[in-house]
């Protein structure tokens, strides 16, 4: 726990935030047939706004490293490792125990005991978030920035190279899926989509250590250039290439959040920098900063805050109020029945978002941040 924040970006705070606040929303919908297009993942090729929120959180966890790592340079290559490591599996650790929550359930016999490990999804959101984080960093650490450009690029064809060899494109022949099951088993897989398949499995952590590389790239360009016209004006640049890339690119590789396609890695890095170039030059040029504290809120406790909104969901999941759950019963007790399904859905998502931001609120106060 820390009581005080290194200086950054407000801008960077800013789009981490408005992250999160997506993502919240995104997690709380009651179910697909009750919510919005746009809260949806796309079935499988495509792009949704809710395709963008996972990679942009990677993007921004690079645009902090580049004001962070710097700071490490002097420790020693020791200390800077067990920095690294021990954050990774500190990360790593929480996105495990928060598949395995609640722990305890009842048994057949109706005796509580502890819920079997041998069914616990071992991978997903936060441990590709610590995976990504982990490599990204001993990437820049040890070859620098010039190393992690030559990285990304070969990881991002290389990553295309294996899943065009060793599979298709299709949910049920893909590479990645192989050598899930090859070294994960089904049963420490993800089984949303009605089969074991884990859309942040093993092999799509190569091209997700891109998200966070460019992230810090973006981040290291500002930190150098400073906060100007010519700075947004080729970032804007930048964005507008990528996108041509990706888009020229999915007519080979498609477009793909669950197979972390390199065309979604190469698209999305576009997107993020178009929305840090707007946001450095609404709140950093033309001064526009009455709005920002809401979504700075979220940016100063992301991952404590992405936790709690996790494990509230959980509970309201498992516990039962009737024959419902107290998710179900909550949202037709007091939104489906006078806003209607999906309005009723995204109300409550959006309530829920702001409960927790309360609590973020609080935090800020009182000036705690928890640092994961």
């Amino acid at each position: 726990m820390a009581t005080d924040l290194p200086s950054r970006a407000q801008a960077i705070d800013v789009m981490r935030g408005l992250t999160l606040t997506l993502m919240i929303i995104v997690n709380m919908s009651i179910s697909e047939s009750l919510s919005y297009a746009p809260l949806l993942h796309a079935s499988w090729h495509g792009l949704t706004l809710t395709d963008l929120i996972f990679p942009n959180f990677l993007f921004v966890v690079g645009c902090t490293l580049s004001y962070t790592l710097e700071k490490y340079q002097s420790m020693g290559n020791a200390a800077v490792l067990k920095k690294i490591f021990s954050r990774t599996a500190l990360i790593f650790l929480c996105g495990y125990l928060m598949y395995w929550f609640p722990f305890l359930e009842f048994n057949q016999t109706g005796h509580l005991g502890l819920i079997s490990i041998a069914n616990t999804r071992i991978l997903g959101v936060l441990q590709r978030i610590a995976l990504a984080y982990g490599c990204a960093t001993l990437i820049i650490h040890f070859w620098k920035l010039k190393g992690a450009i030559l990285f990304s690029v070969i990881a991002l064809l290389s990553y295309w190279w294996i899943m065009d060899s060793f599979g298709d494109y299709t949910i049920t022949g893909n590479a990645a899926l192989k050598l899930d099951k090859l070294i994960l088993g089904d049963a420490h897989m993800y089984h949303g989509e009605g089969m074991a398949f884990d859309p942040e499995g093993i092999l799509g952590t190569l091209p997700a250590i891109v998200n966070v590389l460019a992230g810090y790239f973006a981040g290291y360009f500002v930190r150098l250039k400073g906060k100007s016209y010519a700075t947004v004006a080729q970032l804007l640049i930048w964005s507008g290439v990528c996108i041509v890339v990706a888009l020229s690119w999915s007519s080979v590789f498609p477009l793909n959040k669950k197979l972390w396609t390199s065309s979604y890695v190469v698209c999305n890095i576009g997107i993020d920098l178009f929305v840090l170039a707007l946001l450095m030059y609404v709140i950093d040029l033309l001064g526009l900063k009455k709005w920002t504290y809401f979504f700075e809120v979220f940016g100063k406790n992301t991952l404590f805050i992405y936790l709690v909104s996790e494990i509230a969901g959980a509970i309201l999941w498992t516990c039962h109020i009737g024959k419902r759950t107290a998710f179900e019963w909550i949202y037709y007790s007091f939104f489906q029945w006078w806003a209607g399904n999906k309005n009723g859905s995204l109300l409550f998502a959006l309530v829920f978002m702001l409960s927790c931001w309360l609590i973020g609120y609080a935090m800020d106060k009182k000036k705690i941040y928890i640092k994961l």
